[in-house]
């Protein structure tokens, strides 16, 4: 173990988590060989498989389970050491990594650029996941910061809003309930939903919503990806709940539209979240107070399209849906 590199620690680390070669290579901009390189000399430096690889799947052995949390406390480590350094020379460089929803990738690589301008010494790793994995990433020290909707309630974090996060229903232009002033949501109850997959934050605001307008819509497919979610429901196959910052360029286009439903859409927030007891490094806490001090006119600037799309707006769940339109009120679409 005297000669395993902090390169080969993390590569492993990433394999461990994703339990995929290429899906690490991806992530770590590898090639898979590479991927695959890195683990057969860990493998061959501690003398025993880390990984069994099946045709479909791959696993951790036991020894792989053991060394996986040693690794991660040397890696944890590892950063704190990093950002103790830059606190010492109180410098504006390092590497952040950042946790986020599937659904901050419509938005954050903007608000990235924006930070950029004034900050070029800063090096981002962007990690991916639902939200219960965000949960895991910041438990385990794996990232700095996450941008998530719901603040985790499992782990002590200190999480701020930094911008409103619009939730909502859609539809194919050429969908009926389109041609609609206002949809009820008994209208909604036989109409077939394509849905996220557990865990997800849009899961969780639609099925408080059912709950909440007492409807039960039939479930045509679950999906773990926003993009096949857009697709399916262009191709008429049914109507969605989903983050309306995933669908702003379609609804600026008109290949997509927004139901004007009672109570929609639900307005919850987006947070920039970290361990509380671990405090930020210098370059992490200036990414922070950047979102919290420009994150709200940066997604107002980025989803104009949306709000345009959305004049009702709803109170957060939970509370009653706003009475319908007054009578000539004009739509904005």
């Amino acid at each position: 173990m005297l000669h395993v590199t902090v390169r080969q620690l993390k590569v492993f680390t990433t394999v461990a988590r994703l339990l995929s070669f290429a899906r690490a290579a991806e992530e770590l901009h590898l090639t898979p060989p590479a991927v695959s390189m890195q683990i057969k000399q860990l493998e061959t430096q501690i003398g025993l498989p880390l990984f069994e690889r099946g045709a479909t799947e791959v696993r951790l052995t036991l020894t792989g389970e053991f060394l996986l949390v040693h690794a991660r406390r040397m890696l944890s480590s590892l950063k704190d050491a990093e950002d103790l350094v830059a606190k010492l020379r109180r410098v504006e460089t390092g590497r952040i990594t950042l946790g986020m929803l599937a659904t901050a990738k419509y938005f954050l690589p903007h608000l990235l650029a924006h930070f950029l301008r004034d900050h070029p010494g800063v090096e981002f790793s962007l990690i991916e996941g639902n939200r219960q994995q965000l949960v895991d990433l910041l438990h385990r020290n794996e990232v700095d910061l996450a941008v998530m909707g719901r603040p985790p309630q499992e782990l002590e974090t200190q999480a701020e809003p930094f911008g409103e996060h619009p939730l909502g229903i859609i539809a194919s232009p050429n969908h009926p309930l389109t041609r609609l002033r206002e949809v009820s949501p008994e209208q909604l109850g036989s109409e077939p939903f394509i849905i996220r997959e557990t865990g997800s934050g849009a899961r969780v605001s639609m099925e408080a919503f059912f709950r909440e307008t007492r409807i039960r819509p039939p479930v045509l497919m679950q999906m773990a990806s926003n993009e096949s979610i857009k697709q399916a429901v262009m191709a008429e196959m049914g109507i969605a709940f989903l983050s309306l910052h995933t669908v702003g360029a379609e609804l600026q286009y008109g290949m997509l539209k927004t139901l004007n439903v009672p109570g929609l859409p639900i307005i919850r927030h987006w947070h920039i979240a970290h361990r509380r007891a671990r405090t930020p490094s210098p370059v992490a806490e200036a990414f922070r107070c950047f979102l919290l001090e420009h994150g709200k006119a940066l997604l107002e600037e980025r989803f104009a399209s949306v709000a345009a799309s959305s004049p009702v707006r709803s109170k957060p769940a939970g509370s009653k849906p706003k009475a319908a339109q007054k009578p000539g009120r004009s739509r904005r679409r």
